[in-house]
């Protein structure tokens, strides 16, 4: 059953009388805005949750200047035996064309 506001007020100052019947409207009216803003920020929350920070997220975001130092330096090391290994390729690479080439060639 579904009571408005104002036929709340009514049955209550038949029998309260109109000004207890008005705080009285006025308070339940409080209750019920109160408890629908705690359900929608529960159900906000539910929703995004998955948006949220995690303290681990907060953390890289706000990273401090020594942590972008270690990365920086994370960075160039791997940078530089990438390089390496890709030096060593191409040698790998070329001594292989020539052992094929004068397999081939002095036969």
């Amino acid at each position: 059953m579904v009571i408005s506001e104002i036929e709340l007020f009514e049955i209550l100052s038949q029998q309260l009388g109109k000004d207890k019947a008005k705080a009285l409207v006025e308070y339940v009216e409080m209750k019920v805005d109160k408890r629908l803003e705690e359900k929608k920020s529960e159900f906000i929350l539910e929703r995004d949750k998955d948006k949220l920070l995690t303290k681990a997220d907060a953390q890289m975001i706000f990273a401090s200047k020594e942590d972008i130092a270690k990365l920086e330096t994370k960075i160039a090391e791997s940078e530089s035996r990438l390089t390496m290994k890709m030096f060593l390729f191409w040698i790998g690479q070329l001594a292989s064309f020539i052992a094929i080439a004068k397999f081939v060639f002095h036969q």
